[in-house]
């Protein structure tokens, strides 16, 4: 596992009313069927494991940090209001750029899945993700919090 990137998990839920992340789907489509498995392997290779969320919703609800502790996952601390901290962002920004340079856009849902996956396993990567985070932490200093490009 080492120098491995996480599982890809592409979400299905419905969108419009009703639709979106929330904490259940969220509990149950990444945390119980793909990220305690992942965060075990890595606690046994590497020791210490620490898991960053972003300031979404879902996994700030209640029941997903109950989950997270009853399933002692350690979680670093994020600044609420601080995408320039995510290093998430440089990772989304990579792989929209890929599927945005496809030389045959995608067209459909499962289009659309196959192109993140073949971008995912191309180019978006850890090291270029690790160069941005750091960037990011000394611009964000600069800008005084303020907003900065990826």
């Amino acid at each position: 596992m080492e120098g491995s990137k996480g599982p890809m998990v592409i979400l299905d839920y419905p969108g419009g009313q009703g639709g979106g992340m929330i904490a259940d789907r969220y509990q149950d489509q990444v945390l119980d069927k793909v990220f305690f498995d992942y965060y075990g392997q890595m606690s046994e290779e590497r020791g210490q494991v620490v898991f960053q969320k972003d300031r979404a919703s879902c996994h700030h609800a209640k029941t997903t940090i109950a989950c997270l502790e009853r399933n002692c996952i350690e979680t670093f601390p994020h600044p609420s209001s601080s995408p320039n901290l995510s290093p998430i962002e440089p990772l989304w920004h990579q792989l929209k750029t890929l599927i945005q340079e496809c030389s045959h856009p995608p067209m459909s849902l499962n289009e659309l899945k196959s192109a993140v996956q073949e971008a995912s396993n191309y180019g978006v990567g850890h090291s270029h993700t690790c160069q941005a985070y750091e960037r990011q932490s000394f611009g964000s200093s600069a800008a005084n919090g303020g907003h900065m490009k990826y």
